[in-house]
């Protein structure tokens, strides 16, 4: 196990932003991964997404390594901030602004508002 703690400290040191997630941003393979990049992306986050099914020691060890039993998971400044229904309340509460803001990750501030103004 330690070699994949190493492995999933490694990448989550080499972003600011990290999505572990089931497939990849341009083509997320399940609804909840989907949701969490597909809100990323419209901010326009720079992040790294790393494709758990691609990789078994890492679907199973990025569980092990947050203590969180589902994927997607969201890493920002080597923190780990939860899965989907965390980041959807976070984001729609202006909590995921204020954590980009204090972590200064670049994000588009208006396309965060209009997802919150088409979730009202």
């Amino acid at each position: 196990m330690s070699d994949v703690k190493t492995r999933i400290q490694d990448m989550v040191d080499a972003a600011d932003v990290v999505l572990f997630m089931k497939g990849t941003k341009e083509m997320p393979q399940c609804g909840f991964s989907s949701r969490v990049a597909g809100v990323l992306n419209y901010m326009g986050v720079d992040y790294r997404d790393v494709n758990v099914l691609s990789d078994e020691e890492i679907r199973q060890g990025i569980k092990d390594y947050s203590d969180w039993p589902t994927i997607p998971q969201l890493y920002v400044a080597g923190e780990f901030v939860g899965g989907c229904d965390i980041i959807t309340e976070m984001t729609l509460s202006g909590e995921l602004d204020q954590l980009f803001d204090q972590k200064k990750v670049a994000y588009d501030k208006a396309a965060a508002e209009k997802i919150r103004e088409a979730n009202a």
